[in-house]
Order: C-alpha cells, then sequence, then structure tokens
C-alpha cells in the first residue's frame, strides 16, 4: 500500500468516526471499538447488545453506503445481509493459532472438516451427509453457478419464486439462462407456494429449479409437506432441484427448518443438491468457504464434468469454518436468541409506530420483511421515481428518501422480483440500539413527511 493511501485510509477513519454514530436525526450512539458486540462476559453470556463498530474495515453495509451517501447520511447501515456481532472467539482463537504459522501454500482439505460438516448436520438437524458427496466452493453462488452450468443449457429457463433472492438472477444471467418468476402467494401478511402456478410455468425448456429455504427475503421457514408436494412436481416434471439452505440456522421460535435432504421419498432427494454454508451463521462471508451435496452420484459427477466446478478454498476459511462447527455451537444458540427478541421488537414497533408501515415477524433468517406500500404513497415515491434523472422505481426512490431523511440504508424491494412491489428489506442482524434507532428515526422521517 502507498504511503498516499495509508494517508487517505487514516483520514477516512476520522472522518467516519470509529468511535461514534453521528447521525443527524436523534443524536450519536456510541460505538465499542473493543469489547461488546457478541464478546464473553462472565456469566457466561454473549453481549451482543453492545454496538460493535465496523465503520473504517471496508464493510459493504456500512463504508460503502457512507462513500455513496456521505457520512451524514448513513446513521444504521441495515442493507447486506451480514452481522455486525464479534465472531464467536473459538473462531479468532483457531485463526490466530493457523496465523502463527506463516505460510499459506496450497492446502490439502483436512478430512476433519469434513467431519465437522457431517457432524454439525446430523447433531442440529438429524440429517446424514456422505462425507464422500461433499463438493467444495467458495461460496453459495460459486456452486449455484456451477451446477446451472451442468443443467441449464444457455438461453434455457430457471425457475424460482418470488420475491425472491436478488442474487439468484445474477447466477442465472452468468450461465446465460433467464429466470422464470413464479410469485408466492400473500394471504393475511404471510407468504405461502402457489403449486399450480409453479407447475404451470415449467415446459420442455425449463430444467431447474432454486429453492431457498428459509426463504430471503420473505423470511418464510417452508414445511416438510411443502417441500414433499415441490419436490413431487420438481422429480415428476424432470426440474432438478436446487435447495440453497444457507440461513438454516436462524429459526424463529415455534418453526422447523426441514433439509430437502431429510424427504421421505427417496427420488424426490435424489434430483436435488443442496448448497449450504457457515457464512450466514457465523459472519464469515469473506471467508468464501461453502460446501453443497447430493445422494445422486449422477447429478455430483456432471457438476464436477460439465459444470466445470472447481473445489476452490482458502485455508483460513477452512479453519474458521471447523472451529464453528466444532466449538461455536453456544455462542450462535445464544445468538438466535437475541436475534428473536429482535424479530419481535421490529415486528410491534413498526406496526405500533411507523406510520405506513407493516411487517409481520419472519420464520428464519435475520432480515425483516416491510411492506411500506401506505408510506410510499403518501411520500408520493411514484412522483419521484417517475421525475428521477434515470431510470428508477418507487422503492428505489423510497430507498433514498429514507436515507436522506431517516439515516438508514435498507434495500429496495424492486429487486426481488415479481411480487416485491411496496416492499423493503431491513437487515436485523445488529445491536437492538441500532435497530430502535433506526426505526425511530424512520417513525420520525414518516409523520413529518
Amino acid at each position: 500500500m502507498s504511503k498516499l493511501s495509508r494517508l487517505d485510509r487514516r483520514t477516512f477513519l476520522r472522518s467516519t468516526g470509529m468511535t461514534a454514530v453521528a447521525g443527524a436525526v436523534g443524536g450519536a450512539v456510541p460505538l465499542a471499538a473493543q469489547g461488546g458486540g457478541g464478546a464473553l462476559q462472565q456469566d457466561g453470556r454473549y453481549d451482543f447488545d453492545t454496538i460493535y463498530s465496523r465503520i473504517g474495515t471496508d464493510s459493504s453495509k456500512w463504508d460503502a453506503q457512507i462513500a455513496r451517501y456521505g457520512r451524514d447520511k448513513i446513521e444504521v447501515g441495515m442493507g447486506t445481509a451480514d452481522q455486525d456481532f464479534r465472531i464467536a472467539p473459538p473462531i479468532t482463537d483457531a485463526l490466530r493459532k493457523r496465523i502463527g504459522h506463516e505460510n499459506y501454500g496450497y492446502l490439502s482439505i483436512p478430512g476433519s472438516y469434513k467431519e465437522s460438516i457431517v457432524d454439525w448436520n446430523r447433531r442440529r438437524y438429524g440429517l446424514e451427509i456422505d462425507p464422500d458427496t461433499i463438493q467444495h466452493a467458495a461460496g453459495v453462488h460459486a456452486g449455484v453457478i456451477s451446477t446451472l452450468r451442468a443443467f441449464c443449457p444457455p438461453g434455457s429457463k430457471v425457475l424460482m419464486q418470488t420475491p425472491g433472492y436478488n442474487g439468484f438472477y445474477t447466477d442465472i444471467r452468468v450461465v446465460g439462462c433467464v429466470a422464470e418468476e413464479s410469485p408466492l402467494k400473500l394471504v393475511d401478511g404471510r407468504y405461502r407456494m402457489d403449486f399450480e402456478d409453479l407447475e404451470r410455468r415449467i415446459d420442455h425448456d425449463t430444467h431447474a429449479f432454486i429453492l431457498c429455504n428459509p426463504h430471503n427475503p420473505t423470511g418464510n421457514v417452508w414445511s416438510r409437506s411443502d417441500l414433499m408436494t415441490l419436490g413431487e412436481i420438481c422429480n415428476r416434471r424432470r426440474v432438478v432441484v436446487l435447495a440453497d439452505e444457507i440461513h438454516c440456522d436462524f429459526v424463529t421460535k415455534g418453526h422447523t427448518y426441514t433439509p430437502f435432504a431429510t424427504l421421505d421419498d427417496e427420488a424426490i432427494v435424489r434430483n436435488s443438491v443442496t448448497f449450504k454454508s457457515v457464512s450466514k451463521s457465523f459472519n464469515l462471508s469473506m471467508m468464501k468457504c461453502a460446501y453443497q451435496f447430493s445422494t445422486n452420484p449422477d447429478y455430483l459427477e456432471r457438476i464436477a464434468g460439465a459444470g466445470q466446478h472447481r473445489q476452490s478454498m482458502n485455508t483460513l476459511g477452512i479453519i474458521a469454518a471447523e472451529a464453528a462447527y466444532n466449538e461455536g455451537e453456544d455462542w450462535l444458540d445464544q445468538l438466535l436468541e437475541y436475534i428473536d427478541g429482535t424479530q419481535d421488537l421490529v415486528e410491534s414497533t413498526v406496526n405500533a409506530n411507523v406510520p405506513g408501515v407493516k411487517t409481520v415477524k419472519p420464520e428464519g433468517t435475520f432480515l425483516a420483511w416491510l411492506d411500506v406500500a401506505e408510506a410510499m404513497d403518501r411520500t408520493r415515491m411514484k412522483q419521484a421515481a417517475a421525475a428521477a434523472e434515470r431510470p428508477t422505481t418507487p422503492e428505489q426512490a423510497f430507498q433514498r428518501f429514507l436515507v436522506d431523511h431517516a439515516h438508514i440504508h435498507l434495500n429496495a424491494g424492486s429487486s426481488y422480483g415479481l411480487g416485491s412491489d411496496g416492499r423493503m428489506r431491513m437487515n436485523i442482524g445488529t445491536s437492538r440500539q441500532l435497530v430502535q434507532r433506526a426505526l425511530s428515526n424512520m417513525a420520525k422521517a414518516l409523520a413529518t413527511a
């Protein structure tokens, strides 16, 4: 790094404030540069409530938005789906130990890493994975892309349910295919699968379906019955199921995650490939450490061959993932309890205090899917979008409204496909202090709009 770059970075750190979030609405919220944010306390409990600053670390959730909108515009970053907590201490300990050996040459993936994957899934979900069927990937996206290449000719259709994770659209475009959208049904604020619509959209040119469970962005955790019906349709119509279960460790109270690979019909399970990672559960996204598996050896061979799948990994990612699965369970269980309470807070506060905004507590994920249609009408977002200098959706206009007037950054619903009109996605994987500040800012901005 050049001397100029180092000076620029120091200036940036000072100007953004590593020790405070100085929002223009409602005053400042202190940040902890060292303790808190997931640190272990003397009573054996982890502190997720003390704010842990990520500003100045090149965080896409914080620094990228500050760079785009200005430091005075971003008080709470609630976009990119990662967390603001310190990682589980056993992960840090394992990384420090490995860093003590100062060489990062080519690595043979240790058998103990595969064992940690097998043990975690068996222990928590009763899911038996043959270690010989595990393929490694530098992220779920890499695995999905390789699998799509293996089964979907360029120009063919890939079926997905919407609102759906916007990253899937990019994966589909990368392999030269087209997204075929099947909208979920919205009933009393909850989403349901529309099996008739889904099957109607399958034709001779449809070779794969991307399942998201728990579902991003709606937060649905699909029932065993839903998955069986879906699996029967796809198996009968010869459509391979790509089951993205990256959010599986985040399920709210009263709900149960069902791995697709545990369904009772062997033929349905064999018609699938499952994708998982430690990245959401333990906040290790940039460690680029994911895996995929199937009970169908022909599918795995096809992915490794025609799909041109490269089992690329990185040393520290493997170290972190193995430590997470072997030693991070207590940390995660406490985090799940904290996130569940935050989801309760968001639902009650939004519905009672934020004008024109409604939400329903999700069944899984650390995301909230906000219905902002009324608030957008009140703030004339359709007119604002029409008057914008560049193509803008009303939801993107509302995203900018919240940045300008509430100083929070959310994801515009329009990027999540059909059925996303009047919606925003909010990441609540942060201190409740910041969640409360964000909701308070939103309420004030909309009350005076």
